[in-house]
């Protein structure tokens, strides 16, 4: 019996109001930064889920979230590679991002680690 796990739609955070926030100045426009890698990918590596984005033309639902299951694990590795995707960035929360960094790794996807400030 194998059971199909699906993903789901990441949920927008609700805009939290904070102290004198509405009261901010306008800045001059600044210039869009240039892409340096137009293949990347982001990963935030949780626990119990792991939050994926792609550039917005690379698919219809750019922003996904995956379980930390295996199988999962190899469905957002499938994910990107359909989504033609070279490059990974993810942040190394504790041990989470050990098996992902594995799978893409095998798939010649290149991973760049950062380290959260402590």
């Amino acid at each position: 019996m194998s059971s199909k796990r699906t993903t789901r739609k990441a949920k927008p955070r609700q805009n939290e109001r904070r102290q004198g926030e509405g009261k901010r100045k306008r800045q001059a426009p600044q210039q869009a930064m240039p892409t340096l890698e137009g293949n990347a990918a982001g990963v935030d590596v949780g626990a119990r889920e792991m939050y994926v984005a792609v550039p917005p033309d690379r698919d219809p639902e750019p922003v996904r979230v995956f379980p930390t299951f295996t199988c999962d694990l190899e469905a957002l590795a499938d994910w990107l590679m359909e989504c033609g995707i070279t490059t990974v960035a993810m942040e190394s929360t504790g041990v989470y991002w050990i098996p992902l960094y594995q799978i893409l790794e095998d798939r010649g996807i290149r991973v760049c680690l950062g380290m959260p400030a402590i």
